[in-house]
């Protein structure tokens, strides 16, 4: 065991990437920052327009995968080293890419069915109010009055 220790001290691959560490710990806290002021950023804009930026919407993508891969490597959770070792990655393209109230009311909510813990989907009728105006029927434990 003496000398697997003394092989593991000595072995430069672990040294070298306690130096990539550390680089990715420091780079780990100005991507911190630059979330942050994006956020800030981000709420002011949708605060003074109405609804949010897409390209800094874009960018808090990007910025989340980066931070989440630098994350993973200083975890010892991936090898691969991200930026400026790898391509900047690219947002994911997302259904809500026109800006859109996310508050806003739609006709189809979601939720989560206690028994399977699958999502179910609820189509909400607005123009009718029986019982059978959603499909498939959730059923509570409330009592009804």
């Amino acid at each position: 065991m003496d000398q697997q220790l003394k092989s593991n001290l000595t072995s430069s691959t672990h040294w070298l990437r306690l130096v990539y560490m550390l680089l990715f710990a420091v780079l780990l806290q100005v991507a911190l920052a630059v979330m942050w002021v994006l956020v800030i950023v981000q709420f002011l804009f949708a605060l003074v327009t109405g609804s949010d930026n897409g390209n800094l919407r874009k960018f808090g993508d990007s910025l989340a995968q980066y931070i989440n891969a630098t994350i993973r490597f200083l975890t010892y959770n991936s090898e691969v080293k991200a930026f400026p070792f790898a391509e900047w990655p690219d947002p994911v393209e997302s259904e809500g890419e026109e800006s859109e109230d996310v508050y806003a009311e739609s006709e189809r909510s979601e939720s989560v069915d206690d028994s399977s813990g699958q999502p179910v989907e609820y189509a909400v009728d607005d123009e009718r109010d029986d019982a059978s105006s959603s499909a498939p029927v959730k059923k509570t434990n409330e009592k009804s009055e």
